[in-house]
């Protein structure tokens, strides 16, 4: 069987198997289409469909809950029946459909004399549809790509680190260019060159895919490809079976991703099941050491949320702040697209990766590294230093726009604080987790972003401004109303970091050991979640 191909005899490039490279390519191209049209999102809904901010808002957080939910089913047909290639392969046609679909505007929203806004209710349609085909995509494809990359080393091979950075730094290089380039064209040639571009990214990126196979060496197949030509009782194969009912549920998200209280209950439902769930298999199936690991990483799991809920304002209120309230007028480049400064945290995450790989082995030397507790707590706190520098800004800036420097002081600290957070999350799960519900647990990670990314969404309402053809006449209230915001989220950091902060002894002891002492977990290039 070609999985069966020595990793010795794989072709190399620089070190690494070529196929790494071509995972890099494939999940650089989709991370620009992914972040490019995220980039766009809420302006294209406030400015060219004319949506309230809380309902672009709104529009945006059940899209990006249902995104980071998806992935767990897509792994799930994956591991069981498709095999990681198939899976990547399906995911990323879709992607493709769903990203040259978001290319087509149709008519501009107009605001009457009366106020009334008239939408062109086909285009939204095809609009809501094609956002339903990247979820399902991106379930697909998001989870399983690295996967495969994990394939092509054995076990216990040193290069295995350095491969996951090589791959990570794809991923953070596509987001870069992504939001500079399809922000500017979208807001400077129109919505549809902007998505546009998005789509022949993930084309590119499939197109690579495929044509890379052969460097797999049979890698990422399914483990039971018999079941995969089994009937189905639909009279189908077991894999064109999964293909359908994929399609057919691009349907049901379709009409999710724009009912936005059947996905807050669905998330509310699902996260009060699973903390039920957990709460009886620690209390009736665990050893008194399971009990404590499985409460410690519950507790981490939770305030995670809070720092996702800060992070992801970075798509919605923060992004409208820039375009609204920022000087983005500059002598050197012009006036630069508000888009273009979510750029920030990926380019902010290839240059500080590598220093706090460095910082966290240096510091386990003097066995100094924080524990995983400690090191959420700064996360969280740091986030909130993020927004009081925006408070800062807008005290600082009188009856003018704020000065774009504050804005990049925020990014920069935030995107510190994901270092200090994001790359042991998912350690800790398999850490942690008893053994026999690490993969209930990784979904439940999952669903902790799912949901802070709709709950991001909840928040920045409270920053919305009401507008006149989907711009801001007022730009005290403007500012005001972003200062408000922006305090509540400098207080909320600040409290539930220190908070945590302050329990980490407790947490640290409940891990029974499980601590990040060699700082093995954070050498890998930092992914966006």
């Amino acid at each position: 069987m070609a999985n069966t191909v020595e990793v010795s005899k794989q072709k190399e490039l620089f070190g690494h198997p070529v196929g790494l490279y071509i995972l890099f390519l494939t999940e650089m191209w989709e991370r620009f289409s992914f972040y490019g049209m995220k980039a766009l999102l809420i302006f294209y809904l406030v400015k060219y469909h004319l949506f309230s901010d809380t309902s672009g808002n709104l529009v945006v957080g059940s899209y990006a809950a249902l995104v980071y939910a998806m992935p767990v089913l897509g792994g799930y047909l994956a591991d069981k029946f498709l095999g990681f290639r198939k899976a990547v392969t399906f995911g990323g046609i879709l992607l493709v459909l769903g990203h040259l679909g978001m290319a087509f505007e149709g008519n501009a929203a107009t605001q009457m004399a009366s106020g009334e806004i008239v939408r062109d209710e086909k285009a939204l349609q095809v609009f809501f549809y094609s956002l339903s085909l990247i979820i399902m995509g991106v379930g697909f494809l998001k989870a399983n790509i690295s996967s495969i990359v994990g394939e092509l080393y054995r076990k216990g091979d040193e290069r295995r680190d350095s491969g996951f950075t090589i791959f990570y730094m794809g991923i953070n290089l596509g987001s870069a260019m992504a939001t500079i380039i399809c922000s500017w064209l979208g807001e400077t040639y129109g919505w549809s060159y902007g998505f546009g571009a998005a789509g022949i990214g993930m084309l590119l990126g499939l197109a690579t895919f495929i044509g890379g196979k052969k460097y797999f060496y049979g890698r990422g197949e399914s483990k039971n490809p018999e079941a995969l030509s089994k009937k189905s009782f639909m009279g189908l194969s077991t894999e064109k079976t999964i293909y359908v009912l994929a399609v057919i549920g691009t349907l049901v998200v379709w009409q999710m991703v724009q009912s936005h209280t059947v996905v807050e209950i669905l998330l509310m439902a699902a996260g009060l099941i699973s903390l039920i769930y957990i709460i009886w298999y620690a209390a009736t199936k665990c050893s008194k050491k399971e009990r404590d690991r499985l409460i410690a990483l519950t507790v981490l799991i939770l305030f995670s949320v809070i720092f996702w809920s800060l992070f992801e304002q970075a798509y919605t209120s923060m992004n409208l702040f820039a375009d609204r309230a920022m000087e983005r007028n500059t002598s050197s480049f012009g006036e630069i697209s508000a888009g273009a400064f979510l750029s920030l945290n990926a380019i902010f995450i290839i240059l500080l990766a590598p220093v706090f790989a460095w910082l966290w082995i240096k510091l386990s030397k003097y066995n100094l590294n924080p524990n995983a507790a400690v090191k959420f707590g700064l996360g969280i706190v740091l986030a909130g230093f993020g927004f009081g520098a925006l408070v800062l800004g807008l005290d600082a800036s009188g009856s003018a726009k704020v000065g774009m420097m504050w804005l990049v002081l925020t990014y920069f600290l935030h995107t510190c604080g994901e270092l200090c957070l994001s790359p042991v999350g998912l350690s800790y799960v398999t850490k942690l987790s008893p053994a026999k519900i690490v993969g209930f647990m990784m979904g439940v990670w999952f669903l902790a972003t799912a949901g802070s990314e709709y709950i991001a969404a909840l928040l920045s309402n409270i920053a919305s401004i009401d507008t006149s053809a989907g711009k801001v006449e007022d730009l005290e209230l403007a500012k005001a109303s972003y200062r408000n915001l922006f305090s509540k989220m400098f207080y909320t950091g600040l409290i539930f970091g220190v908070i945590l902060l302050a329990l980490s002894p407790i947490l640290k002891k409940m891990m029974h050991g499980v601590d990040s002492d060699t700082g093995e977990d954070d050498i890998v290039m930092e992914e966006k979640h």
